[in-house]
């Protein structure tokens, strides 16, 4: 890989300088030296379009997921946009290649309100009020692990009730903080853990080591107190709930309570209104309701 260096170093200082996460950036790091790997030293002027899609095939063979074959691409893609950017390449071979549209179609997993309640139920532990701030931020307020995990102390203002958000495309947006959640994030706060000495970390969640909690620990917490919540069902009853689950309770929520999609869709921080269309299902049960209610009406 000694071969790529360069191009590796020149993308990390173009991320940086773009404002993606620390996570991000080893996400797409670690992407590319993959597709790298595959290219057994081929200068990356030679590489063509066939090179990303074979590499792409490969992945879906091994059985990831299509939203992981996407971010494969997306992260081959920026690798290539930073390099034409940096006057390091002049072409983007990953450039114009369809996404995978499959997963577009699957039925977002999410937690029925009671559900919901029942796993907050469930949250405990040292850290209970941090951990339950948390997961509140999620499910009633729509963020991402990832935009939790990058929140700072400055971003609350508790005199307007309002939470800014760092989110995808780095882009900012304003978040009204419901008044239950609202006590529960003071509270959290209010008990911060303080930094390391030395540390002048901001972050809004600390962790036990006095850093930033991470989006790996955050996941692991929200995993624990879902196989708590859990706990006692028979297997065939259990469901394959993540962290990003609860944002996909929040969705739901909202549409069933009558919210418009532009109004989720801002909410949610999705570019494209397409992107919230996927929640629209869970109003089907309503649909049919409505439709059963008609038929009787037409029938006496």
């Amino acid at each position: 890989m000694t071969e790529y260096e360069e191009e590796l170093e020149a993308f990390v200082i173009w991320m940086k300088d773009a404002g993606y996460t620390a996570y991000t950036q080893k996400s797409y790091i670690n992407d590319v030296r993959q597709f790298l790997a595959g290219l057994q030293g081929k200068p990356l002027g030679s590489v063509k379009k066939l090179h990303v899609i074979s590499y792409l095939s490969r992945m879906r063979e091994s059985g990831v997921s299509d939203s992981t074959r996407n971010r494969k691409h997306a992260s081959v893609n920026c690798f290539f946009k930073a390099l034409n950017e940096l006057e390091l390449l002049q072409a983007n071979p990953a450039s114009g290649i369809k996404k995978s549209r499959t997963e577009k179609n699957r039925e977002p997993v999410y937690l029925e309100e009671e559900d919901l309640r029942h796993f907050l139920a469930h949250v405990s532990g040292k850290y209970k009020t941090r951990n339950l701030a948390v997961f509140l931020l999620m499910a009633y307020m729509g963020l991402r692990v990832g935009e939790v995990h990058s929140l700072n102390i400055g971003d609350y203002h508790p005199e307007r009730r309002t939470l800014n958000v760092f989110g995808k495309g780095r882009k900012w947006r304003s978040v009204p903080v419901p008044e239950a959640a609202a006590s529960y994030l003071e509270e959290a706060i209010s008990e911060r853990l303080e930094p390391w000495r030395g540390n002048r970390e901001d972050a809004m969640f600390i962790s036990q080591k006095g850093r930033r909690l991470s989006i790996r620990t955050i996941q692991n917490i929200a995993s624990e107190t879902f196989d708590r919540f859990q706990n006692g069902l028979p297997a065939a009853r259990r469901r394959s709930y993540s962290s990003h689950k609860l944002r996909h309770s929040f969705a739901t929520m909202l549409l069933r309570k009558g919210a418009d999609l532009r109004t989720v869709q801002e909410l949610l921080g999705h570019s494209s209104i397409q992107t919230t269309t996927v929640y629209t299902h869970i109003t089907n049960r309503e649909k049919e309701e409505a439709m059963s209610r008609l038929q009787l009406e037409l029938m006496q």
